[in-house]
């Protein structure tokens, strides 16, 4: 066997570009450079939203916490903002993602497991005790239940005496992508859109600083969609929001400025540029071309990068921080508003203090040490950047073209056609790790035989429930539980009625009433998702 054979790779990418070895400039022959690249802050926006890019509007720097109480929570975020942080995400236990009480039987040995366990206000208040959210942004990751979540922060930021006009939230309410991936969906996807569509109409009103719906294609990649199937995807789920607010009778320049994106990064920080760049001049020509958008704000792709966990591995763990790196490169070159990397440990545990201070100092070195962003889109005009940026927008549009021509996304979800390719790309994605095509470092070659890695795992309280069931007991009886009953009457009649959801909400969430409580009403009236098969 030759060795030109013997160590033969396949240079390209899972949407179908296939890579040369060399790019000229007879490869932006057909490349408009005014047309199609442009300059940063000019449309298409190619090039970045912002002519300065990051020397006039740094990127916001996220760092993922939330587990077992409130208090607990609220400790590890003071941790983080005494060492730089600026702004929070927040994650949320299985059981309140699922509208589940911690003294439901459902949620036994799963109460603040992978993040806070909220039930009623009170744990809400708890989380953020202290900390002025006149003053930060929080990102909260809720999707079926977000008008519950959004409705507890506003009450706990109006209890700080901050302004509805000042409560900077991002909500990631984007329900059709747990359809597909996640699971943690409740209601059926049609009620659940006019769900969606309802926090959307309130923050328009109520909230202009929030962002009601943050599309989380990450999680479409993360669970085995390509770049091209990301952008794809994630899209046609934003463009299903968007219609939906039309047709209640918005206008597209009051909700397509309220959307934003968060995309998950692969290692190829070239293609994760490129994907950034194409992502940016679909969206502006779709929103100018096909929906009307006016306001410049409409037709700025709002996007926030970073790394799923599924590039992390287990083993020689501490080359996590190096894969991250390449995330946080990806993104900062793609030009986005904001970055959140994955700790090395996060692959296996809840992250350390120690782990989630190394991801807040990778992204604060790469900023201010390194100079990422002294310059807006310092690799525009590579001919291999151009011609990927380029392929990749291909790409994704024939895809789209696809599923709108088969009816649409809400019908490919309720038929589980997306979720079938989405199963595929996974499946193929493991080969590829098992064969060692894709390889991994430490894993699946140069592998250390015989070693067993010193692994830091996260302690879980098993205390947790029982504490929260005591804390959840004394709310109920320190209520005024007939408040609460005409709380959850009044959101059964909205929810029955069509208006919007979130004002009555909002006053059962006041009246601490629990997260069980008000997704048992709307559950009478929406009915429960089955999902149906995928294979």
């Amino acid at each position: 066997m030759s060795e030109q054979k013997k160590n033969s790779k396949q240079y390209g990418f899972d949407w179908g570009m296939q890579v040369k070895p060399v790019y000229t400039p007879d490869d932006l022959k057909e490349i408009s450079l005014e047309k199609d690249v442009g300059n940063p802050g000019d449309y298409p926006f190619t090039r970045g939203n912002f002519p300065l890019m990051y020397r006039s509007r740094a990127p916001l720097n996220r760092v993922y916490s939330g587990f077992l109480s409130g208090e607990d929570t609220n400790a590890r975020l003071r941790y983080l903002f005494d060492r730089g942080m600026k702004t929070m995400s927040i994650a949320l236990d299985l059981p309140t993602q699922l509208g589940l009480d911690s003294d439901d039987p459902r949620a036994e040995d799963e109460v603040g497991r992978i993040g806070v366990a909220i039930d009623t206000l009170q744990d809400m208040e708890d989380a953020f005790k202290g900390i002025d959210l006149g003053k930060v942004s929080t990102n909260i990751t809720i999707n079926a239940l977000a008008p519950i979540l959004l409705s507890m922060y506003v009450a706990t930021a109006e209890k700080q005496g901050v302004a509805r006009d000042q409560i900077a939230i991002v909500t990631q309410n984007d329900i059709l992508k747990e359809f597909v991936v996640r699971g943690a969906w409740i209601f059926p996807p049609r009620p659940s859109l006019r769900y969606t569509v309802d926090v959307i109409e309130y923050c328009a009103r109520e909230i202009p600083k929030a962002s009601p719906v943050s599309v989380a294609t990450g999680h479409l990649r993360s669970s085995g969609a390509n770049a091209a199937q990301e952008i794809a995807w994630g899209f046609e789920i934003a463009f299903a929001y968007l219609q939906a607010a039309l047709d209640r009778g918005m206008d597209v320049d009051q909700v397509a400025s309220f959307i934003t994106f968060t995309f998950h990064n692969k290692l190829n920080f070239f293609e994760e540029a490129a994907k950034y760049r194409a992502a940016r001049k679909i969206w502006a020509r779709i929103l100018k071309e096909r929906f009307g958008a006016k306001d410049p704000r409409s037709l700025m792709l709002k996007s926030f990068g970073g790394g799923g966990m599924e590039e992390l591995t287990m083993q020689e763990p501490l080359n996590n921080i190096i894969r991250e790196t390449l995330v946080a490169l990806g993104a900062i070159l793609g030009g986005v508003q904001g970055v959140g990397l994955c700790c090395y440990d996060e692959a296996y545990t809840i992250p350390t203090p120690e782990a989630q201070l190394i991801s807040l100092r990778t992204f604060q070195i790469l900023m201010e040490e390194a100079g990422m962003g002294d310059v807006a889109d310092p690799l525009g005009g590579s001919y291999y950047i151009e011609q990927l940026t380029v392929e990749l927008e291909k790409a994704a549009l024939k895809l789209m073209d696809e599923i709108e021509k088969a009816g649409g996304i809400v019908k490919a979800i309720e038929e589980g056609a997306i979720q079938r390719l989405q199963a595929r790309g996974a499946y193929e994605r493991q080969k590829q790790i098992d064969s060692v095509e894709k390889i991994w470092v430490g894993a699946n070659k140069y592998v250390s035989e015989g070693e067993e890695w010193d692994v830091k795992l996260h302690e879980y309280d098993p205390t947790i429930q029982v504490r929260k069931v005591e804390k959840l007991n004394k709310v109920k009886k320190e209520r005024d539980n007939a408040k609460v009953e005409k709380c959850l009457n009044d959101l059964k009649q909205a929810a029955e009625s069509g208006v919007n959801i979130m004002p009555s909400t909002l006053e059962a969430v006041k009246a601490y009433a629990t997260i069980g409580e008000m997704t048992k009403i709307l559950k009478s009236v929406f009915g429960e998702f089955k999902q149906p098969a995928v294979f």
